[in-house]
């Protein structure tokens, strides 16, 4: 099966830049329908992209620019957002422009239609795929998993620990890895927080009698939730300086695997955001039936069962 990239991955590869620097590479490519990238410079005013492919001038037209913009089931913003992005393509036709010279006629529909068919048709419940980040709301990140094809992760999915808004983890552009949640009438969903590792597995990088950095997730009556990691949370005891978003220093009081629980003290409280940071995956296979993030030993079971209701 072929392997298809998120839009971008293949801009700068050393076999891409022959291709698009080459008349005769271009060509080739055009017989053997092969994916490109180059980068968009121009959205004219009726949506047609223009790129420039070595010396080459070259567009996509604007009914090519992307699956739906034809149907009319996905908006022009679709189109006029990729300007001064790589995009994907396939090269349909070499002729030639008003003025005499070669013009490549190029498809990101058909190139987003061949990764549709021949890669994301393929994708089930539990498989793991490479992903970029394209573009993050308040409910959710949206990530390109092959040739500009986006799918949704919602906020509760992309880790253990709870966030205010996906930009507390991702930033536009971030290569990450996602798993497949479901796939229902030809639209995927995704998660994260699977990838990120156990209670157990979190839990071993800390001891009791550390004082660590942590993030202040929630602020409650009886304490305040510090992110330790991703995917791992204490409870502090209340501090008046407490706010949400802050960094702080922690004394790990104790942690206890049977109840799941990880008991901090707020040494101190520093007003200044959490850089963001490369998720650290722990599992690094290509596909997950089951994830069990709680201990053994706990008295609750959290886990996730890909194709089947989570408990």
């Amino acid at each position: 099966m072929t392997y298809f990239l998120p839009e971008g991955k293949l801009l700068n590869t050393a076999e891409n830049q022959i291709y698009i620097n080459s008349p005769e590479k271009l060509r080739e490519a055009m017989a053997s329908r092969k994916i490109l990238e180059a980068v968009v410079r121009v959205c004219d005013r009726e949506h047609n992209l223009h790129l420039k492919l070595g010396e080459m001038n070259a567009v996509i037209p604007r009914e090519e620019g992307a699956v739906g913009i034809r149907e009319g089931t996905v908006r022009d913003i679709a189109v006029i957002s990729r300007v001064n992005r790589p995009v994907c393509f396939i090269v349909t036709d070499i002729t030639v422009s008003s003025d005499g010279s070669p013009l490549a006629v190029l498809s990101r529909e058909k190139a987003q239609r061949m990764c549709m068919d021949g890669y994301i048709s393929t994708l089930r419940a539990g498989d793991v795929a490479d992903a970029r980040v394209t573009h993050l709301e308040a409910f959710g990140a949206f990530a390109d998993i092959g040739c500009g094809v986006a799918a949704l992760m919602p906020i509760d999915a992309i880790s253990v620990s709870r966030i205010e808004h996906p930009r507390e983890r991702f930033t536009v552009g971030m290569d990450i890895r996602a798993v497949i949640k479901s796939v229902e009438n030809g639209r995927i969903s995704l998660s994260h927080k699977e990838l990120l590792g156990t209670w157990e597995q979190n839990a071993e990088s800390f001891t009791q009698g550390e004082t660590v950095t942590g993030i202040i997730r929630s602020v409650e009556s009886y304490g305040s939730f510090v992110e330790l990691t991703p995917n791992l949370a204490g409870l502090a005891e209340s501090h008046p300086a407490a706010e949400i978003g802050m960094q702080a220093s922690v004394y790990i009081k104790s942690i206890i695997p049977k109840k799941m629980k990880i008991k901090l003290i707020i040494i101190d409280t520093f007003d200044a955001p959490a850089a963001v940071t490369a998720p650290k995956y722990y599992f690094t296979g290509s596909h997950i039936d089951r994830f069990t993030y709680s201990p053994a030993e706990s008295t609750r079971l959290v886990e996730t069962r890909f194709g089947e209701a989570s408990r």
